[in-house]
């Protein structure tokens, strides 16, 4: 499953570092970052993680996530 987020501060080099550190969480199976359209997406498995647990990963490693957007 994937998840879009979209962010409001860009990011500092520390939650760049924290960011490459969540695919080792187990359930994430990829990050994509999207500087120029600050997008976050991620792709997790399911059945050990939600929505609700992805954006708070990203909230932990400092993130500003402003909302939930949907896949197109």
């Amino acid at each position: 499953v994937e998840v879009l987020f979209r962010y409001g501060m860009p990011p500092s080099e520390t939650q760049m570092t924290a960011l490459g550190q969540m695919s080792d969480v187990y359930g994430i199976r990829q990050v994509r970052f999207n500087q120029q359209e600050r997008t976050i997406r991620v792709e997790y498995d399911a059945t050990r993680l939600n929505e609700s647990t992805v954006e708070n990963l990203l909230r932990s490693a400092g993130f500003d996530v402003q909302e939930r957007l949907a896949l197109v």
